[in-house]
């Protein structure tokens, strides 16, 4: 049985590798400022992974998940996941409240308990933040998303997703009247700054270029 911290080093080498950047490795430094820890003490733990065969990785070199860590991964993302659905559906915390409770939640160990649970949600595909959920085979439905700073002026779109899960984030989303597969229109956009003009339920805000890179859209 893994440590509630390799679980979360897994966790956080999956989102990164897979779901961030696409490139099925990470180097130190990225992983330790995603962590919020030193290098030295993210190199101490992908040690320890390593030993247990759920990385490979070489001193100052990249890190890749192997298949038994990829796995663990997925069934720890699964989890948290579930739980935040559960949380925001059935005892209706915000979906800025969901992730530091889930957290808690995910390290849970009863495969038979998060099986049930996933059919008491009606085997859900996304999580409140749009996140794909990974089945019970750890299969996560592909992805087609692109972000709001990719829409063209005069073009229209929705939102699917959001990549940064931060309660500061999420909140002033809210603050916009943004929610999951809201439709959103793009008038203009700045060349300078990347700042944008959108429309959202007839109503004009202007948000920054880093707002629109983490709003994802279909």
């Amino acid at each position: 049985m893994l440590s509630y911290t390799e679980e979360n080093y897994l966790k956080a080498l999956f989102h990164l590798t897979y779901e961030i950047e696409h490139a099925n490795e990470a180097g130190t430094n990225q992983l330790a400022s995603y962590m919020g820890v030193k290098p030295a003490t993210a190199t101490d733990m992908l040690r320890k992974l390593k030993e247990k065969g759920l990385i490979d990785y070489e001193k100052y070199g990249k890190i890749t998940l192997s298949d038994d860590g990829k796995s663990h991964a997925l069934e720890v993302l699964r989890k948290h996941r579930l739980w935040e659905t559960f949380l925001f559906q059935k005892l209706d915390f915000t979906w800025d409240e969901v992730h530091e409770v889930a957290e808690q939640l995910e390290h849970i160990h009863s495969p038979k308990l998060i099986d049930k649970l996933d059919k008491f949600l009606g085997f859900p595909e996304y999580d409140p933040h749009g996140d794909a959920i990974p089945d019970a085979q750890g299969n996560l439905k592909p992805s087609f998303r692109r972000s709001l700073a990719e829409v063209e002026p005069g073009d229209q779109c929705k939102m699917v997703a959001v990549r940064d899960n931060t309660v500061a984030f999420l909140q002033y989303v809210s603050q916009l009247n943004l929610k999951i597969n809201t439709p959103i229109k793009v008038l203009s956009r700045q060349s300078y700054d990347g700042t944008i003009e959108i429309l959202i339920d007839n109503q004009l805000n202007t948000v920054s270029q880093k707002f629109a890179e983490n709003i994802m859209i279909v």
